[in-house]
């Protein structure tokens, strides 16, 4: 990120030098120069802390506007009824407990507690299978070493007994994190397409999770919004907007495969009119 692109930012989002300082680390007289112009050429270390601070908040910020497109009540909790699936409460779980969970039950599990997924709408379904076989298309196509899979897949992401989501799609290179059962650490791409009951679940608490445990590119869907939202977590990071006109890059392939979503929403259109 640029020294322009930061005082953008800074005007934008109403910061002061003082709160940059506070947010960032960076000693404040070194904060005051380089947003006066003093300092053009500031060192590495110091537009790294900034740039991270300008990062995360342009992150808030955009999934602000599309939280609004849901209701208060849509953010993922605990969900109470806990005696449905015989438990007598749904935190402090380990993986032991989630796999005696009753067969079909929708669970994951983040950090010890579950959280419990409800079913998904047609618009949901029918978009994630679009991009899923656009991904299968290419990997065959060309030759590509990796795994493609659609949920419900386990992915015991932390490898520890604590974690076990199931993203909507994922792709996943290293073919030793591929058991019988899941997939063992982190898939290379995450895509999660935002339900109302998911919200909160997949642009805050898994997008924590995903960017901790080192998936490269995560992909948010906002089918209410008609946009995407595309984490880059390589070097350098960055994150990308796009809008349902548009055919989005698949960034760990070099952006050679691209998944077309004004064709996915010509498809589901006539589901938006119920």
């Amino acid at each position: 990120m640029t020294i322009d692109e930061m005082r953008q930012l800074k005007k934008e989002y109403g910061y002061s030098c003082k709160q940059i300082s506070k947010l960032s680390g960076v000693p404040l007289g070194t904060v005051q120069k380089i947003f006066s112009g003093v300092t053009t050429s500031p060192r590495h270390e110091t537009i790294i802390a900034l740039s991270k601070l300008f990062i995360n908040s342009n992150t808030y910020k955009r999934l602000e506007t599309y939280s609004d497109l849901f209701s208060e009540t849509s953010s993922a909790s605990l969900d109470t009824k806990t005696s449905l699936y015989g438990l007598d409460s749904f935190e402090n779980k380990t993986l032991n407990e989630y796999e005696s969970l009753p067969e079909g039950a929708r669970i994951e599990m983040i950090d010890g507690v579950f959280y419990e997924i409800n079913s998904p709408t047609l618009v949901h379904q029918r978009i994630c299978g679009m991009i899923f076989c656009t991904f299968e298309n290419f990997i065959n196509k060309n030759g590509e070493s990796c795994f493609n899979s659609v949920a419900p897949t386990d992915v015991q992401l932390d490898c520890d007994d604590k974690t076990m989501v199931q993203p909507d799609i994922l792709v996943v290179y290293d073919k030793n994190k591929i058991k019988k059962e899941r997939v063992v650490g982190a898939p290379d791409l995450i895509v999660e397409v935002i339900s109302p009951s998911s919200w909160y679940m997949d642009t805050v608490r898994k997008l924590n999770k995903y960017k901790n445990a080192g998936v490269r590119e995560y992909w948010i869907v906002f089918p209410n919004n008609k946009s995407v939202l595309v984490y880059n977590w390589g070097k350098p990071e960055s994150i990308t907007e796009y809008t349902f006109d548009e055919a989005v890059p698949v960034e760990i392939w070099g952006g050679n495969c691209k998944v077309d979503f004004n064709d996915i929403f010509s498809k589901v259109r006539f589901l938006y009119d119920d």
